[in-house]
């Protein structure tokens, strides 16, 4: 065997050899691999609980947004009847002015044909309602009702005016820029 050696080239010496990194050991591996899991499946146990508990209370406040549709339903219907009773009202206070300025206009045509008038005192007018601050629609309505009119008033000429129909019926319209009004149904 022929051995090429070179001066400028180092010796190698078989007797010293550079190490090698080593390999983990499987033990080991399977160590880092089982932390690594629990630490995911703990933060997947974490998200769970906070992902049931926002749908409980989701779930409450979906609840709780029903019972106030409910609620404004309720109270929509109750200012429905209010302003029912109202609209009714002023409709029997319209007719009734209508009837007293029909008897005025008739009261009018006889005085130019010079007809005497059948009443020489004025001609009772609609109660009018009183308006108080503290007074509220049952109040008002009572009120209208239990009134009678004057012990002393002189019974006057009255035409015959047609009995009001039933009470009509409003429904409440809401446009997009807020204004409300009140259509009649029959």
């Amino acid at each position: 065997m022929t051995m090429i050696s070179e001066p400028d080239v180092p010796a190698i010496e078989l007797g010293h050899r550079e190490t090698v990194p080593e390999k983990p050991s499987r033990a080991r591996m399977i160590g880092v691999i089982t932390v690594g899991a629990l630490l995911v499946t703990a933060v997947n146990v974490t998200a769970a609980i906070y992902l049931y508990r926002g749908i409980n209370d989701l779930k409450t406040i979906e609840a709780r947004l029903g019972e106030l549709g409910q609620f404004e339903q309720r109270i929509g219907a109750r200012i429905d009847t209010v302003n029912n009773g109202f609209q009714s009202r002023f409709e029997t206070l319209d007719r009734q002015l209508q009837a007293n300025f029909g008897q005025i206009n008739g009261n009018i045509a006889r005085l130019e044909q010079g007809q005497p008038v059948a009443a020489s005192g004025p001609a009772p007018s609609a109660p009018e309602p009183a308006m108080l601050d503290n007074t509220t629609v049952a109040d008002a309505s009572a009120a209208d009702e239990g009134g009678a009119a004057p012990a002393d008033a002189q019974p006057s000429f009255k035409r015959k005016v047609a009995p009001p129909g039933p009470n009509p019926s409003y429904q409440r319209i809401q446009q997009p820029d807020g204004k409300v009004y009140y259509k009649k149904i029959n």
